[in-house]
């Protein structure tokens, strides 16, 4: 189970609706105790690729993210993007550039308007599992 608190959550969807018609992303970090995350921070960074089909996290932000969480003894959790006009799970390259099995992978599908979707998967041997979800208030 991942959690996320409803503050963090209208960050990222905020976000996201300020990046249209780009696909924005960014960073989440927080604890780990067992098998739960709990996200304590979200980093909101720059798609490079200015793209609505794909993204690349820019590399300054990204490092100035992990000493950011280091600083605050946060561990990385992984990383979030937005799918402006698309369901909320991962695409073909989504999957393929899905490196690290211990991270969370969350995408918030934009594809009807007034209603984001916020899902949460993990990527090991290029298979997606969604993980539960909790948004609280």
């Amino acid at each position: 189970m991942i959690k996320i608190s409803e503050e963090d959550y209208q960050k990222i969807v905020a976000h996201a609706i300020s990046q249209l018609p780009n696909e924005a992303c960014g960073l989440i970090a927080g604890e780990k105790v067992g098998e739960d995350k709990y996200i304590k921070k979200v980093y909101l960074l720059t798609n490079i690729d200015q793209s609505n089909e794909h993204f690349s996290l820019d590399a300054k932000e990204q490092l100035a993210a992990i000493k950011d969480m280091r600083s605050q003894g946060l561990a990385p959790l992984g990383n979030w993007h937005s799918h402006p006009e698309t369901p909320s799970r991962p695409s073909e390259e989504d999957i393929r550039l899905a490196y690290d099995k211990n991270a969370s992978y969350l995408i918030l599908s934009l594809m009807e308007e007034g209603k984001p979707v916020l899902n949460s998967f993990h990527v090991e041997n290029e298979t997606a599992n969604k993980e539960e979800l909790v948004i609280e208030a």
